[in-house]
């Protein structure tokens, strides 16, 4: 899968925000706040929270969230990088990528809206995201996983990550060592 990105220089280039990346059939667009009304909608489903707990946020929740997000982290030595996934062609918002890097490392987590799951968009972001993070640099990527999450267990999978024994708040941690 080619990777595509843009804005901020380019690959093998630091990074101190999100920057686009294109895949096959979906678009990693760099999240702002203004994404919030049409993200509530694509987040909406209570279902989305059944193990990562919590419930879907509002618009006006979103927003503030977005803005925190965009703004980046107090710590210089972490970086925020998020995304919202859209399908190419028509655009449409289908659900969020993130990544928190320190150092070589990248934290990673991926949703997709229940009406476009099962159909490998979250799979497609997943590998363009940790296709576009090793081209910058990072060596190493995790995730933390629900042991029943079946599904995102087969997106980490495609990603390149596999299960390690390491658990962290009752979710399995998965790794990847990664290659520039």
């Amino acid at each position: 899968m080619g990777v595509t990105m843009f804005e901020d220089g380019g690959a093998g280039k630091a990074f101190t925000r999100a920057w686009a990346l294109s895949g096959a059939r979906v678009e990693l667009e760099p999240l702002r706040a203004a994404h919030a009304e049409e993200m509530a909608e694509v987040l909406g489903d209570p279902a989305l929270h059944r193990f990562i707990g919590g419930a879907p946020d509002t618009a006006e929740g979103l927003r503030a969230r977005y803005a925190r997000l965009a703004a980046g982290s107090p710590d210089p030595a972490v970086h925020w990088l998020n995304w919202v996934i859209r399908l190419r062609g028509d655009h449409r918002a289908v659900g969020t990528v993130q990544a928190t890097v320190t150092g070589a490392t990248a934290e990673v987590a991926w949703v997709v809206g229940t009406p476009w799951q099962g159909r490998g968009l979250a799979r497609e972001a997943a590998r363009l995201l940790v296709a576009g993070l090793a081209a910058r640099g990072v060596r190493r990527v995790v995730a933390h996983i629900h042991p029943d999450h079946t599904a995102s267990a087969a997106v980490a999978r495609a990603a390149g990550l596999t299960p390690t024994d390491v658990w962290q708040d009752g979710e399995v941690r998965w790794r990847a060592e990664l290659t520039g």
